[in-house]
């Protein structure tokens, strides 16, 4: 999933990819590596719209060529909002797919039906 994050210090906003979720906060990939204590900010473009979290960086390590960045979000709410944007991507995902491969063409609110009956179940508590 897209990411774009910003050090709340320099206000430059940078794009990578989300890897996962936890309880706590979450892991992006970055080329470059970042201080940990260092004050960020998190969005996550949904449908059009910029979906933002605070958070603290709490880890960085190299892998391959760049790093990843782990997250502890300032806000519990944070954690369940995130996992709801997660769910909201797949389930667009899952659309396009159908609509793709199928021929079907859905609304939203039918492939969040779908989707949830269909994988739901299988989607981790936690990353």
């Amino acid at each position: 999933m897209p990411i774009s994050f910003d050090l709340r210090e320099e206000g430059r906003p940078r794009d990578d990819h989300l890897r996962n979720v936890s309880d706590g906060g979450l892991c992006f990939a970055s080329p470059e590596p970042l201080v940990v204590g260092t004050p960020i900010r998190l969005a996550v473009p949904v449908f059009g719209e910029r979906f933002e979290i605070d958070g603290t960086v709490v880890w960085s390590r190299h892998v391959g060529r760049g790093y990843e960045i782990g997250v502890a979000f300032e806000r519990k709410q944070d954690r369940f909002a995130i996992r709801m944007v997660e769910q909201l991507c797949y389930i667009e995902d899952y659309r396009v797919q159908v609509e793709r491969e199928q021929g079907r063409t859905l609304t939203s609110e039918q492939a969040a039906r779908e989707w949830v009956s269909q994988f739901a179940a299988a989607f981790p508590k936690s990353c």
